[in-house]
């Protein structure tokens, strides 16, 4: 997202900034690693002396837009810079994210072979005329895709004004919606441009690209990777999933977009080339014992499939078979033969698993009831014994004067009362206690009658 450059008093009043300010915020934000939506690292930048071979830079715009542009004038540039760019028509606003000799590199990413032979150039440095235009058509941006909205929902449009980008010099600005139809916005663009006084841009983009332009967190904990890294979306289906063997639930398969997580297709390459050899799932082993044993699931890279054995006059097993052994089985089904069944799959479905770790709970997390509340360990202690004979002994030692003088740095010693011995010494003792009686006294209860007359009850 877009650095904000807008402080928030105490008073909630917000303060504008002077454009210095947010050159300087700007550039202060562009040097730390993520700052922007597709950031690339520049792990070239501590060498020194590296020849140019181009003048090309990567300049960012608002949330995933991002251009490359010829600075043929020789501009010292750096990451961070606020420069003028070349755009059709006026001038455009953009942020520096990238140069040197990883623009190359970046702009083969994005564009593949079909590289284009010529790029839009770059003017100037920003100035603090340019920033401050820059920064009222930002402002403007919300207010203009809420009152879109309504006004294509006026003219029942079956489309989703998604996001509002305003060109820097605020003569241009694009409109990014989402429709899974083809929509007629004529009439829409001719009263977009009667009202805001712009040329208006119509551009259609995909439920993938509205969740990079937005950005969020994934269900690994990570930031999106189509607002990170990923430009280029490739088709995912569900066909990635089956050879990993995953389950095939639509809510863990699902990003935020609505669409199969990207990231299904990572991996895909690497199980694909291990399933080569692989016997076909489909194919039902079959033993001397007359039991048939059909496919379970699969381990891909342990090499391992499991199959549940089936008897005409017995209970199913599931069995564990290396790939190996399960193609030799296949081999022999093949000619007629039918093996034995292997000696280690029998019973073993009934067989214990012994799993021991390497390492102790030693501070509880991994306990079930480690945010249950405690008792108190006062509260734990046995119940206290009414024994008559101890009582009056203690009332005893009470009434006799202590002959043994205290030493002057001493502590009075306490009575050995049972309270004292049971260690709960914030608990007194009521049958000792000679006011017990006087504070204990049943209050009269008021009386209600006005008549001051007793009630019978």
């Amino acid at each position: 997202m877009e650095d904000t450059n807008i402080q928030y008093t105490p008073q909630n009043e917000p303060v504008k900034l002077t454009p210095e300010e947010i050159e300087k915020q700007i550039k202060q934000s562009s040097k730390r690693s993520g700052s922007s939506k597709l950031y690339c690292y520049n792990w070239l930048q501590d060498i020194k002396h590296i020849p140019s071979t181009h003048n090309l830079v990567e300049v960012r715009f608002k949330n995933t837009r991002k251009d490359y542009y010829d600075n043929n004038t020789k501009i010292p540039l750096e990451v961070g810079d606020i420069v003028a760019v070349e755009a059709s028509p006026g001038h455009d606003i953009g942020i520096v994210s990238l140069t040197g000799e990883l623009v190359l590199e970046q702009i083969h990413k994005t564009y593949g072979a079909k590289v284009p032979e010529s790029f839009p150039k770059i003017y100037r440095k920003a100035k603090s005329s340019d920033i401050e235009k820059w920064e009222e058509a930002k402002a403007l941006e919300h207010k203009t895709m809420i009152k879109t909205r309504q006004i294509a929902k006026d003219l029942k449009l079956q489309m989703k004004i998604g996001d509002v980008e305003y060109q820097g010099d605020k003569t241009k600005a694009i409109f990014y919606y989402i429709a899974d139809e083809r929509v007629d916005f004529r009439e829409l663009i001719k009263i977009l441009a009667e009202q805001f006084r712009i040329r208006v841009e119509m551009k259609q983009i995909g439920a993938r690209q509205e969740a990079g332009r937005i950005g969020g967190i994934g269900p690994c904990g990570r930031d999106l990777c189509c607002s990170s890294f990923m430009s280029n979306f490739v088709s995912v289906s569900t066909t990635s999933a089956r050879y990993q063997e995953i389950s095939l639930n639509p809510q863990k398969l699902a990003g935020q977009c609505g669409k199969l997580k990207c990231c299904l297709n990572y991996e895909l390459a690497s199980y694909v080339d291990a399933r080569k050899d692989f016997p076909d799932t489909n194919i039902v082993l079959e033993f001397n014992d007359n039991s048939r044993a059909t496919h379970a699931k699969t381990d891909v890279y342990k090499r391992v499939m499991w199959y549940m054995l089936r008897k005409d006059d017995g209970i199913p097993q599931f069995i564990e078979l290396p790939v190996d052994s399960i193609r030799e089985i296949i081999a022999l089904n093949k000619k007629g033969v039918k093996p034995e069944r292997p000696e280690n799959t029998q019973n073993q479905s009934k067989a214990k698993v012994d799993v021991s770790f390497d390492y102790t709970n030693v501070v509880g997390q991994e306990s079930l009831t480690r945010f249950d509340k405690q008792k108190n360990r006062n509260q734990q202690h046995k119940p206290k014994t009414h024994n008559p004979q101890n009582q009056q002994q203690n009332r005893n030692q009470q009434n006799q004067p202590n002959k043994q003088q205290p030493q002057s740095n001493a502590q009075p010693q306490k009575p050995n009362t049972p309270s004292n011995q049971q260690g709960n010494p914030q608990q007194p003792n009521k049958q000792n206690n000679p006011n017990r009686h006087r504070f204990n006294k049943p209050k009269p209860k008021p009386n209600n009658n006005p008549n001051g007359q007793k009630s019978n009850e």
